[in-house]
C-alpha cells in the first residue's frame, strides 16, 4: 500500500508518496487534477490519497474516490492544530499529510454527495442575499434620518406602500435623490433574487421527511429546518447531542487546568447561517411552546445580564432536540418541564 498526500492550490498541486514503510518514494507538482489523476494510475500497486478541505473539495473526493483505495479529507483547523511548524511550504504540508495517512491518524472532515453541497451552498448563498438587502434597508434609514425625514405611522416602509411613498419622496438634494434611487432599485433587486432562491429550496426540500419532522417544532420554519437538515446532512456520523452542538459551534470556549475551569464565549465553529436561524428560531419557540420557554427561564432566571447566555443555551438545546429527532424519526413532543 502506497500513501499519497495532496497539497492543493489553485494553480499547482503538490504530491508526496510515501512507500509502505512510510519512506519517502517520490515527490512532484502537477498544474491540474486530471495530471494528478494520470499520475496516481501510473503508481505501482493501491495507494490511499489524502488531502485538505478547501473550496471544491468535493470534487476532488468524487474523482480520486472512483481510483483509490480510500481518500480522506482532512480538518484544516485540526491539522493546524497537529502541525505547529515555522517552516511551512507545499512540499512539507503534503509530506505531513501522506504521513497521517500512514499512520491512520487523518482527522477527517464528513463530504456529503454533490447534491447535498449544492443544497449548502444555496442556503447559504440566500443567507448573504439578506445580509446585503439588510445593508442597504439600512443604508436608506440612515439616509432618511440624515434629512429629517420619518416614515408615516399608517404604514411600515418595506411594505409596498412604503416603498411606493419612498420613490416619490423628494429629499431636495439631487445627489441623495440619487442615492435613495440606487438603494431602492438594490433592494428591490435583492428581494427578487431572494424569492427566486427560496423558490428552488422550496422545490428541493417539499418531499423531505427530516425537513417537515423538525417543522412539527413551534417555532422552526421551513428555512431553518431544511439548513439544519443539509449541514447535518447524515445524523449518524455523530456520537452524541454534544458533538452536534460542537459542529455548529454553539459550546463556550474552555481552558480547564486543575480545579480551574474557565468559560469563555461560544466557539462559533461551523454553519453560521445555521446558528443564525437557529437563533431566530428559539424567540419564536419561547412564544408559541412551553418545553422551550420553560427552558430558557429556567437559564434566565429572571436577570437581565443572562439574556443572551440563556439564548443561545436554548439553541444549544434546541439543536441536540432535532438531531435527535433527525436520529430517532420522530416528531415535536411538548412537555411539562423541559430538562
Amino acid at each position: 500500500m502506497l500513501y499519497v498526500g495532496l497539497d492543493v492550490h489553485v494553480k499547482h498541486i503538490t504530491i508526496c508518496v510515501l512507500n509502505k514503510d512510510g519512506k519517502l518514494l517520490q515527490r512532484c507538482q502537477l498544474p491540474c487534477l486530471d495530471d494528478v489523476i494520470q499520475f496516481l494510475m501510473n503508481l505501482p500497486g493501491r495507494y490511499e490519497v489524502c488531502f485538505e478541505a478547501s473550496t471544491g473539495y468535493g470534487i476532488y473526493f468524487e474523482a480520486l474516490s472512483k481510483i483509490a483505495s480510500r481518500v480522506a479529507v482532512a480538518h484544516p483547523g485540526l491539522l493546524k492544530l497537529i502541525f505547529r511548524s515555522k517552516q511551512k511550504n507545499d512540499r512539507a504540508d503534503a509530506e505531513k499529510l501522506a504521513k497521517l495517512l500512514f499512520l491512520d491518524e487523518v482527522p477527517t472532515v464528513h463530504v456529503p454527495t454533490a447534491d447535498v453541497r449544492a443544497w449548502r451552498e444555496l442556503i447559504t448563498f440566500r443567507g448573504k442575499l439578506i445580509q446585503k438587502r439588510t445593508r442597504a434597508k439600512n443604508g436608506i434609514r440612515s439616509l432618511l434620518r440624515s434629512v429629517g425625514c420619518r416614515v408615516p405611522k399608517e404604514f411600515g416602509l418595506w411594505t409596498i406602500r412604503g416603498m411606493e411613498w419612498l420613490k416619490q419622496k423628494d429629499l431636495k438634494q439631487p445627489m441623495q435623490n440619487l442615492k435613495r434611487n440606487m438603494l431602492v432599485e438594490e433592494i428591490e433587486t435583492l428581494t427578487r433574487q431572494t424569492r427566486l432562491v427560496e423558490t428552488e429550496l422550496a422545490r428541493y426540500s417539499k418531499e423531505n421527511i427530516a425537513v417537515q419532522q423538525l417543522q412539527s417544532i413551534p417555532g422552526i420554519g421551513l428555512r431553518t429546518a431544511e439548513a439544519f437538515v443539509a449541514f447535518v446532512d447524515d445524523p449518524h456520523r455523530f456520537a452524541n447531542s454534544k458533538k452536534v452542538g460542537a459542529y455548529f459551534g454553539l459550546i463556550p470556549i474552555q481552558d480547564q487546568s486543575g480545579s480551574t475551569n474557565r468559560l469563555g464565549h461560544i466557539t462559533r465553529e461551523g454553519c453560521a447561517e445555521v446558528r443564525h436561524l437557529v437563533t431566530e428560531a428559539v424567540w419564536q419557540g419561547i412564544r408559541y411552546s412551553p418545553t422551550i420557554k420553560a427552558y430558557y427561564e429556567r437559564i434566565h432566571r429572571q436577570e437581565k445580564d443572562r439574556k443572551k447566555i440563556a439564548i443561545v443555551a436554548t439553541s444549544h438545546y434546541l439543536v441536540r432536540v432535532m438531531w435527535s429527532m433527525l436520529k430517532n424519526g420522530t416528531l415535536w413532543k411538548e412537555r411539562s418541564l423541559a430538562v
